[in-house]
């Protein structure tokens, strides 16, 4: 590449460039630092890399903003560098073509495809073409025409007045050359946008305003990265989500097509969603002060599954009474996956029943129950000689298949949660009846995140309650007084139709919140 004489490269002003670049603090750590290449810029930190990519972006759209057009008379900042990001590799044996630069000088815009590094600078409009991932963000003015009757300067033969590059045949007369002078190479065609998507959608190079193509380029670049993290983050998927609900609804708005505006509605559920799951992974509530707890059963299927053996004991249950239904539960729960599970006395006699042998005499004569020794035997059992007990309905098909659709490693878990709730401290020192143990079961698979009875804090159908805990409506006072009493219950109150109130935050490890 001919190199212009010095005079000339003296006499013109050197194009300005300013590199905004990403790198990491430390190892191991999510925290990133945000340099200039500018003096006077101070360094940055921010918590996150998508924080960092946005507070770079924004740093070099201040520069652009505050920096002038391109000065025409500016000579290219890239050919400061050799124009190493599109000159051919030189180090092969076939020589290189010459590069010449040439046309306007425009201010230019240039990243790497990792989001590492953002940078803008003068150059002339063929390097600007040339170089992958560069657009354009202003050209600079023509110089105006002098007129016919003015004579033309000396110096402006010089080139001091005018944009020049290294192919400009200006300069002092020298010998002729050995051989015929290379004709000035073709500009290269000017290639077309390259398509950038989000969620299967091309976004049109042609989409106004600018900051909204930006910012759906920019999600696009983060949803492909969150794609090739070794671990989730849910707290940024769901902001990246709640970001493209706002971006495609404006979308929506600038082009007035509708299914983007049922993406906007898909996203922004698909936001809440991941919110909500992150909140039951870590116990948080809704606002982020709530402190984190730490649940026996810790995944929404297992919640799911805990509620579903409550509701198929209400529907086969061949006994009334909440001592009976306790008991039921209990046992459901140690047969659930083979219809066979191990008993010892100690299960049957720490319920709070007031005749557990009574109780299972009943249920062995329905038929829900068999035994394979007396019930004298089985109350007498011990763990180190378990006695175990067949429950019919529970029985798998020859399919394979049975009413309650757990494997057999969560059952252990949920019959573990369950000895817990209702062999709860409390209850055992205030000697609580079944009736009572019953009820704190309910309510811990019947309450919100922070502990509010009811979908949504909305609190418990009356039906519903005495249908599952199978008691009365006189009989729901006293029990709910003596879960206040244990500190099951912070506050409650009964309407004619709901239970409402909050379970006091001790007994938050074992509930099963809605979701």
């Amino acid at each position: 590449m001919r190199k212009a004489p010095v005079s000339e490269l003296d006499e013109r002003l050197s194009g300005r460039r300013w590199t905004v670049r990403l790198d990491p603090v430390g190892r191991g750590g999510a925290v990133v630092r945000v340099s200039c290449s500018r003096p006077a810029c101070a360094e940055q930190r921010l918590p996150s890399a998508a924080a960092g990519r946005a507070a770079a972006v924004a740093h070099l759209k201040a520069h652009l903003r505050a920096a002038s057009a391109p000065r025409p008379g500016a000579h290219c900042a890239c050919r400061a560098e050799g124009c190493h990001a599109h000159l051919p590799d030189t180090d092969r044996r076939a020589p290189a073509e010459t590069w010449r630069c040439g046309g306007p000088v425009v201010l230019a815009v240039a990243t790497d495809r990792e989001g590492r590094w953002w940078q803008a600078m003068e150059c002339c409009s063929r390097c600007a073409a040339a170089t992958p991932g560069t657009r354009t963000a202003a050209t600079s003015r023509a110089p105006e025409p002098r007129p016919a009757d003015r004579p033309v300067p000396a110096t402006a033969t010089a080139g001091a007045g005018v944009p020049q590059f290294s192919h400009a045949g200006t300069g002092p007369a020298g010998p002729a050359p050995a051989g015929p002078v290379p004709a000035p190479r073709s500009a290269p065609g000017r290639r077309r946008p390259r398509q950038v998507k989000i969620a299967q959608r091309v976004i049109p190079h042609t989409l106004r305003p600018i900051a909204l193509r930006d910012e759906l380029v920019e999600l696009g670049n983060l949803f492909r990265a969150y794609q090739q993290r070794d671990q989730p983050d849910l707290v940024l998927l769901a902001d990246l989500h709640s970001r493209k609900a706002s971006a495609f609804a404006a979308w929506a708005e600038t082009t007035g097509d509708p299914s983007l505006r049922l993406d906007a509605q898909r996203a922004e559920q698909a936001a809440a969603t991941i919110l909500l799951q992150h909140q039951q992974r870590t116990g948080q509530g809704a606002s982020s002060d709530t402190p984190a707890v730490t649940r026996l059963l810790t995944r929404p299927g297992q919640w799911d599954c805990a509620r579903s053996v409550l509701a198929h004991v209400t529907e086969t249950a061949p006994l009334p009474g909440p001592e009976a239904r306790l008991l039921m539960v209990m046992l459901t729960l140690r047969a659930a996956h083979t219809g066979t599970g191990n008993l010892v006395g100690q299960d049957l006699t720490g319920l709070g029943l007031e005749e557990p042998a009574e109780l299972v005499t009943q249920l062995v004569d329905s038929g829900w129950l068999r035994l394979p020794c007396t019930i004298a035997d089985l109350l007498a059992s011990r763990p180190e000689n378990p006695t175990a007990v067949t429950i019919p309905s529970l029985v798998p098909d020859e399919d394979g298949s049975g009413p309650l659709a757990f494997g057999r490693k969560l059952r252990p878990k949920l019959s573990g949660w369950a000895q817990r709730t209702v062999s709860d401290k409390k209850l055992r020192k205030a000697k609580a009846p079944a009736a009572t143990r019953l009820l704190a079961l309910v309510l811990a698979t019947h309450s919100s995140v922070d502990g509010c009875l009811g979908p949504d804090g909305q609190g418990i159908d009356l039906d519903r309650l005495f249908s599952w805990c199978a008691i009365g409506p006189g009989e729901l006072p006293p029990l709910t007084d003596q879960l206040t009493a244990t500190d099951w219950l912070a506050e409650f109150a009964v309407t004619p139709t709901r239970l409402t109130g909050r379970l006091s935050e001790r007994v938050l490890p074992l509930t099963c919140p809605l979701t």
